[in-house]
């Protein structure tokens, strides 16, 4: 369901049995699928009455996302009185009948068409068809760029601009503020947009705390949630004076009241009326300290009469500096009153190094299996593409590469930086983006899945922000035995050889019990360049329980291009080249060899249980 969360509230419309079956499984990941009284006997649909003109209107209105079983032509005459621009319109999704093509139709960069599409396509397993320019030739859409960072739209010619970035013409970027992640997407390195300003009258995109002025040239201008306002006011100050002083500060100093991150104060304020309207009303998170926060701030206009009525020689400065993490102030503090409005209120302004993205970050712990596209599950293939990062070990991003959009932010870390790893995903889904950690095979076994847990433990994690969904992926051992048949048909167990963070000598016991009681074992991590003994000392162990004619099997990469499998004995392990990428699989004293297949007998041919 995580994967259409950004796109909820969002219904399907189908008006034939086919198209309604078609659609029926999006159910599952919260579609609200509607249909007509004529079709009947689809489970977990709604039932609309009267025209489905006037249902469609009334969905329009509530509606982030619809997702049609009509044909398109149908779709275009029944939503075309009731577009008005793509930056309000919901994403509008047909789907064919028979689930074969899932086409973005409108609003597919700012109403999230071509995501929903995407993801919709692996949920059904349709073809996505995708017409805009920026999917087709993977260039920047400009004009949705800011938003994982929680970016404002300001001013500009948005159209025209993106329209620049289209054609490939030169498009120049003015970046004063705000994250830079978003340049190292390959959208970006493959377009024409610069990072160098001129005078010229070429295209220019403004990511900027600075409000619009006049140009000669085309522009756009995005505005990062880079500045904390501090705010101290007398009690029962109105939510007028408060918002005509952010207002008039931030036209004095030429700041975007769009890039306001939110509103900082000291916590006796916490309950102030104008406060909690204005941060209501506009969106804006309401951060408070306690007076010894503050007063451990150095700022540059301190108060003995402020100290004297709260503890702190300052609520303002200290509050917008300790919000913003900054050293110094970008507005020092200034006094309003005003005879119409009742109260008093002070305002100082700190810009943060780091923008506020106003969004609740996700971690998508996703198994991609053995490593071909086919074997993982479309839910983990929808997870991917839909986040807004995606990290993972160098081998692994290239494994997914046809997964992978030009928009998104793709981390590869060698294999050693788990921990690393790790921790830049928790950072940057606290920070409020949708982070996919990918593993091969299962994700939650001997994957990335624990270390991130284990990480959001030590960090305090509350066990809901950020949010955390698995996907499970099929495991070395899985694919190595499907490649074989049915080596794992009866008790089995997997063992890692690996000492690096488990010590030798438990290792050594659990291989005495799996061999003693007899167990199918599959053994990871079997021989590095370093670690050569652990394999011999493994086989040792295993013949002082196992006859020597014991089947085993040696699978290289399984489902990869250079897939090596190797049928041989316990007695001749030795003999067969083994590295990381391999799993052994050492069968039971049942276990048998047909051909170039293992099989394990679970005992149906005996009577056994």
């Amino acid at each position: 369901m995580l994967t259409l969360q950004n796109f909820q509230p969002i219904a399907a419309i189908a008006t034939t049995p086919t198209a309604a079956k078609t659609l029926q499984p999006l159910c599952q990941n919260g579609v609200t699928l509607w249909i007509p009284e004529s079709v009947v006997g689809i489970a977990e649909a709604k039932i609309y009455t009267g025209s489905l003109k006037s249902h469609i209107a009334e969905l329009w209105q509530t509606h982030q996302g619809l997702i049609f079983g009509l044909a398109t032509g149908a779709v275009v005459r029944l939503i075309a009185p009731l577009l008005q621009h793509k930056s309000c319109d919901p994403a509008v999704v047909v789907v064919d009948e028979t689930g074969k093509f899932a086409i973005s139709l409108c609003s597919g960069h700012q109403g999230g068409a071509d995501k929903l599409t995407q993801a919709i396509a692996q949920l059904l397993n349709a073809t996505p068809v995708l017409t805009g320019a920026a999917s087709t030739l993977g260039l920047p859409a400009v004009d949705i760029v800011g938003i994982p960072f929680g970016w404002q739209r300001g001013a500009g010619n948005w159209t025209e601009v993106s329209a620049a970035v289209a054609r490939n013409e030169p498009v120049q970027v003015i970046q004063e503020a705000g994250s830079t992640l978003w340049q190292s997407t390959t959208s970006f390195q493959h377009s024409s947009l610069t990072l160098e300003s001129t005078p010229d009258p070429t295209p220019k995109v403004y990511i900027t705390p600075r409000p619009s002025s006049l140009a000669p040239h085309p522009f756009i201008r995005w505005h990062p949630r880079v500045l904390w306002l501090g705010i101290g006011c007398e009690r029962g100050t109105s939510r007028e004076l408060i918002e005509s002083a952010i207002t008039q500060v931030c036209q004095e100093h030429q700041l975007a009241e769009q890039a306001i991150a939110g509103i900082a104060t000291i916590d006796i304020k916490a309950d102030e009326v104008g406060l909690i309207e204005l941060c209501r009303d506009r969106n804006l998170p309401l951060r408070t300290f306690s007076a010894d926060i503050l007063r451990s701030v150095t700022v540059p206009n301190p108060s003995k009469i402020v100290n004297a009525e709260v503890g702190t020689p300052s609520v303002a400065e200290a509050a917008a500096l300790f919000a913003a993490n900054a050293q110094n102030l970008l507005v020092a503090k200034q006094i309003f009153r005003a005879a119409e409005f009742k109260g008093a209120v002070t305002v100082a302004i700190a810009q943060a190094e780091q923008e506020y993205t106003g969004r609740t970050g996700r971690l998508f712990l996703v198994g991609i299996g053995p490593g071909q596209l086919d074997q993982i599950t479309p839910a983990a293939q929808a997870a991917i593409s839909s986040a807004d990062v995606v990290i993972g070990y160098s081998l692994y991003i290239n494994l997914i590469a046809p997964l992978l959009q030009p928009n998104q932010i793709i981390e590869a870390l060698p294999i050693t930086q788990e921990r690393q790893r790790a921790q830049r995903a928790i950072s940057l889904a606290q920070w409020g983006l949708t982070v996919a950690v990918v593993s091969s095979g299962d994700i939650g076994i001997y994957g990335m899945a624990g270390l991130v847990l284990e990480e959001l433990q030590a960090q305090g994690w509350d066990g809901k922000t950020p949010s955390v969904e698995v996907f499970p992926g099929i495991t070395a051992m899985q694919a190595a035995a499907a490649r074989l048949g049915a080596p794992l048909m009866h008790d089995f167990c997997a063992i890692s050889l690996s000492d690096l963070l488990t010590p030798w000598e438990v290792i050594e016991k659990r291989l005495h019990a799996a061999a003693q009681a007899d167990f199918v074992t599959a053994l990871y991590n079997p021989r590095s360049q370093t670690r050569i003994q652990q394999l011999t000392s493994a086989i040792k162990i295993f013949l002082q329980y196992r006859n020597p004619q014991t089947p085993v099997a040696v699978i290289r990469s399984a489902y990869r291009q250079n897939e090596q499998i190797t049928l041989t004995t316990l007695k001749k392990l030795q003999d067969v080249p083994v590295d990381m990428l391999t799993t052994v699989l050492i069968g039971n004293q049942s276990t048998r060899t047909q051909g170039n297949w293992m099989i394990t007998p679970r005992g149906y041919n005996t009577g056994l249980p």
